[in-house]
């Protein structure tokens, strides 16, 4: 037995020095508190948004069948962590790599992975920094006579406190911090929806789908963006392997058993969120929701009759949460960082460099964030992009690892979801495309709004 427990983990001596697995004590409280953090954000905020075209049957069924679709590839991705051999696969790029080979491995998944890790970091800072700007003009209100910081200045200041939080050395380390990520979201998320719901909904509000009469692009496009934003939603697959990957295995107690519970926990409270705000969203704003989503929606039509300190809690709490979301979306560039430049010296980071290393990654997301304040009006593009990440490759890399007998039931199973996926991806793509195309976005460098 001993010699199996030693045999069912096999550590690579370069993992004991890379953030993601350098500590490997975490349990299943720490995956319910990473699960919960890189799984509810701003993203759920713009739920709404998707229901204006699919209307309310198809918008609830969207819903819940996605939901349903990434809580099983969340369970395949769970169970591919660890090999027969014992082999341990702490990061999507190694699986990807494993399944598709070198090549097509990195090109399926690079960019996609780093996109959902760098880009959202990005999209944090322009989140985050925008509603500190919000919650110091709620709170100070019209009688302050100071000189307001720029939209670029208090992005500075998200970036330094991002980047201060940045300084803890590991995965695990960052648990207290994705609990209190958690607990922010939960919070301004059933805040708002329910604000939403109890005061009065603004005059004209619709329901019809914002669609054309007839079956044309016009009707069919805005679908296929509607579900790119449901899906989008559950963004956090690409962190899965890495919040598994800080647990110990051996052969009488794996790593998959504690993480599934710890993941089940988690959505099980992510639905409580999502479904609500999505459902009470739509029924307080119906069509006249904002593109900004259910925050901007709350500033919008109860500025006036919600209490001032209510409004800036809502904000304080949006701004927290952002914070603590950067911190794990940002661990897999830091171990990427750090995985460069152990491979060449072969020899762990000092204290140092590693700061250095996080150091400049914060400047150059919020440099980015400067530089493309339109990159949010990208985002349905890029998550098109994205979208096979979460639910269409853990069903290929099940086959071509697993290597299922085939015509089984789990066999059609994982390729009708892979191969519908990769559809799902195409068409969101392409009605992203056709948005831009018909409707435009407003391209403006260095100046963030």
């Amino acid at each position: 037995m001993l010699a199996a427990a030693s045999c069912m983990t096999k550590l690579d001596q370069q993992d004991a020095w890379l953030p993601i697995t350098e500590s490997r004590n975490g349990n299943a409280y720490y995956s319910a508190f990473h699960t919960l953090c890189s799984g509810i954000g701003f993203q759920a905020l713009v739920l709404p948004l998707a229901f204006t075209s699919l209307g309310w049957t198809w918008g609830i069924l969207c819903l819940s069948l996605v939901f349903i679709w990434q809580m099983y590839t969340l369970l395949l991705l769970i169970k591919l962590h660890e090999s027969e051999s014992g082999t341990r696969y702490s990061r999507y790029l190694r699986l990807s790599t494993l399944a598709f080979g070198e090549k097509w491995g990195k090109l399926l998944a690079l960019f996609p992975t780093m996109y959902l890790s760098g880009g959202t970091c990005v999209t944090l800072i322009m989140i985050g920094g925008g509603t500190m700007k919000i919650f110091f003009q709620i709170i100070c209100g019209d009688t302050c006579n100071i000189n307001l910081p720029t939209t670029t200045e208090w992005y500075v200041i998200f970036t330094c406190f991002a980047t201060a939080l940045a300084q803890f050395p590991n995965l695990n380390s960052i648990a207290g911090v994705s609990l209190i990520g958690a607990v922010t979201a939960i919070s301004y998320c059933w805040l708002i929806w329910v604000v939403s719901v109890v005061k009065s909904r603004p005059l004209g509000v619709s329901y019809d789908p914002l669609t054309a009469k007839y079956f044309d692009a016009k009707r069919l496009f805005p679908i296929f963006n509607a579900f790119g934003i449901i899906a989008f939603t559950f963004r956090g697959h690409n962190l899965v392997l890495e919040i598994q990957g800080t647990m110990p295995s051996n052969a009488e107690h794996p790593s998959r058993v504690p993480m599934w519970r710890g993941v089940k926990f988690a959505y099980a409270i992510i639905a409580m969120c999502l479904f609500p705000i999505a459902i009470g969203g739509y029924w307080a704003y119906g069509n006249l929701i904002p593109n900004g989503g259910m925050l901007n929606a709350l500033y919008k039509y109860h500025a006036d009759d919600t209490p001032r300190w209510l409004l800036g809690l809502t904000s304080l709490l949006v701004v927290i949460n952002s914070l603590s979301s950067f911190q794990i979306y940002a661990m897999p560039v830091f171990d990427n960082l750090e995985l460069r430049y152990t491979s060449k010296v072969n020899k762990p980071c000092t204290w140092w460099l590693r700061s250095g290393f996080r150091a400049a990654f914060g400047c150059l997301a919020f440099f980015i964030a400067v530089a493309l304040p339109f990159l949010p009006s990208l985002a349905g593009l890029i998550g098109g992009i994205s979208l096979p990440i979460t639910l269409a490759y853990p069903c290929f890399m099940w086959i071509l690892i697993k290597k299922p007998q085939k015509c089984t039931g789990i066999w059609y199973l994982n390729w009708v979801l892979g191969v519908l996926g990769m559809i799902i991806s195409i068409l969101v793509v392409t009605g992203a495309i056709w948005n831009i195309v018909t409707i435009g976005i407003e391209i403006h460098f260095f100046k963030p709004k």
